[in-house]
């Protein structure tokens, strides 16, 4: 990668991975304190059956004939990201899923929901406690990148950064230029010996304290 070429994330995001476009709904916001809206939740699957649980319960809830069901379980992905990678000299990218035996969806649980999704082939379980499935607080949906969280960020030009999601993380950095008002930031981070610039969003990032 050429040490001058700037890196937006989001073009490496798939088109087939619902994470691009659930990160650009800026209506759909998340808000752990309304109790009667959706909420993220982990189901734990077989390992591989990811995508499959992913497309039978789509397929459930299409068919369902509770006309309402859509509107209980309104969201369903399986995470990928790109890890960048040295092979043959060479830099490139493998995407891989983030939480491999875990899917993700955004329901409103209630006995015909948490139902539908625990009897689906390749379904082991919601994770939580027996039959009350935890959902994700507000700062692990921003920690994990599935949804858009407005965030206040005390980050400044200057200050070091870790990516904490995407094709760079775990990489750390330096901040050079912060925009509050699309919450965005660039940065430069060491990737294989090399300073890269790199243009990342609030969610992708925490404050590094070295």
């Amino acid at each position: 990668m050429p040490e001058d070429k700037k890196v937006n994330t989001d073009e490496r995001v798939p088109e087939n991975v619902s994470l691009k476009s659930i990160l650009e709904d800026e209506d759909d916001v998340y808000d752990e304190n309304d109790e009667n809206s959706a909420r993220w939740y982990v189901v734990h699957t077989y390992s591989g059956h990811e995508n499959k649980v992913k497309a039978n319960i789509e397929k459930i809830v299409a068919n369902s004939k509770n006309s309402k069901m859509s509107d209980f379980i309104q969201k369903i992905t399986v995470p990928t990201h790109d890890v960048p990678v040295m092979k043959d000299g060479q830099h490139k990218v493998k995407n891989r899923k983030m939480f491999p035996g875990y899917v993700l969806i955004k329901m409103i649980v209630n006995s015909e929901s948490w139902y539908l999704v625990r009897n689906t082939q390749g379904v082991t379980g919601f994770v939580g406690h027996g039959s009350n499935p935890v959902p994700l607080t507000k700062e692990e949906v921003r920690r994990m990148g599935i949804e858009k969280v407005y965030i206040e960020l005390d980050i400044n030009v200057g200050d070091s950064i870790k990516v904490i999601n995407g094709p760079f993380e775990s990489f750390t950095g330096v901040v050079e230029e912060v925009n509050p008002e699309k919450e965005t930031l660039k940065a430069r981070i060491s990737m294989f010996g090399r300073d890269t610039p790199v243009e990342l969003v609030y969610d992708q990032v925490d404050k590094y304290y070295r």
